[in-house]
């Protein structure tokens, strides 16, 4: 009886191997992802506002997916040696990266030889978390006012020193962007990550910052920075009495900064999908909602689709202001 019910077994396997190489079993695959841990890279140093959502973030979806979530951060190049390392990755779904704006829209059009390509290289899943930028300066510097700080710019061109996380960063960007929009000339001064730009800031050691409002506001509320405006349409909840730059001297102007997940190129739908749908689980928890607007973003949690649009008009935005800004990385 066994001899006769070998073909049988036999044909099962083939049909079993068949299914698994045409890909006929990934929705089962991807309903019981993950099946390990979960790796999110952080491009910037820890206590960065990248940083600081991602492990926010990672917490919850680890508790979510009842695996642990690594967070690992790999710093440089503006955002570019973390970026490659997640496009070079087994696009199994285990390795993501919380990118910053800037590394998508950004970068792409600053640098020449970028080990990845945006396009091609990756899987956009969703827009994380958004918000609005401060322009803050020294405490020595003699300014009050947002005018203040343009006017002095004027009179003495390339003299102030603008900080940055980093060359091609959102908080560089964010400066380029100003200081192209209010006229001024000034001179850029990269750091590695935010928080070693704010340390010298508070030090004196340069002028001004266009920084992330989570990162810059217990400063600017701790008397250690001066906070001129901010760079959102409207006025911030976390900064109520703060005008936008638009109000205090720069009609029309507005920066955002903002993270997303993306991952490796070629990761299974289903999985791109349910990263994103467990994504804006969790972003809709109260307690996150609320810990995202202490840090002055508000959640977002969108489409695929709908992120590569906002990723697209904001990438061709930014091919005009490098141009006109003539931004260069050396």
């Amino acid at each position: 009886m066994q001899h006769r019910f070998r073909p049988l077994r036999r044909a099962a396997l083939l049909l079993a191997a068949t299914a698994f190489a045409t890909g006929l079993t990934a929705p089962a695959t991807a309903a019981s992802w993950p099946t390990g841990p979960v790796t999110i890279i952080i491009p910037f140093s820890p206590g960065g506002t990248t940083d600081v959502v991602g492990r926010l973030i990672g917490a919850k979806l680890s508790e979510l997916w009842k695996q642990t979530v690594v967070i690992e951060n790999k710093l440089g190049a503006g955002g570019n040696i973390g970026a490659a390392i997640v496009a070079k990755a087994n696009p199994d779904g285990h390795t993501i990266l919380l990118a910053s704006g800037s590394i998508l829209t950004v970068n792409p059009h600053l640098y020449k030889n970028l080990p990845f390509d945006v396009n091609k290289d990756f899987e956009l899943i969703t827009n994380v978390a958004e918000g609005p930028m401060v322009v803050v300066t020294a405490k020595k510097l003699p300014v009050k006012t947002l005018q203040e700080l343009i006017d002095l710019a004027k009179k003495n061109p390339k003299t102030l020193n603008m900080g940055s996380a980093g060359l091609g960063s959102q908080v560089h960007m964010a400066g380029e962007n100003f200081a192209y929009a209010s006229k001024i000339d000034v001179t850029h001064v990269p750091y590695r990550g935010e928080a070693a730009a704010y340390t010298d800031l508070m030090a004196g050691q340069i002028d001004f910052i266009v920084g992330n409002i989570g990162a810059v506001t217990p400063l600017a509320q701790a008397d250690r920075l001066n906070a001129l405006a901010v760079t959102s349409k409207t006025r911030a909840k976390m900064l109520p009495d703060l005008p936008t730059v638009s109000e205090a001297g720069v009609p029309g102007f507005e920066n955002s900064g903002w993270f997303a997940f993306v991952g490796p190129k070629g990761m299974p739908k289903e999985i791109v999908d349910k990263i994103q749908k467990d994504t804006a689980k969790v972003l809709a928890m109260p307690d996150i909602k609320k810990r995202l607007e202490d840090q002055g973003m508000t959640a977002v949690g969108n489409t695929p689709a709908e992120f590569k649009k906002a990723m697209d008009a904001e990438s061709a935005n930014w091919t005009k202001v490098i141009k006109e800004r003539n931004i260069k990385i050396n």
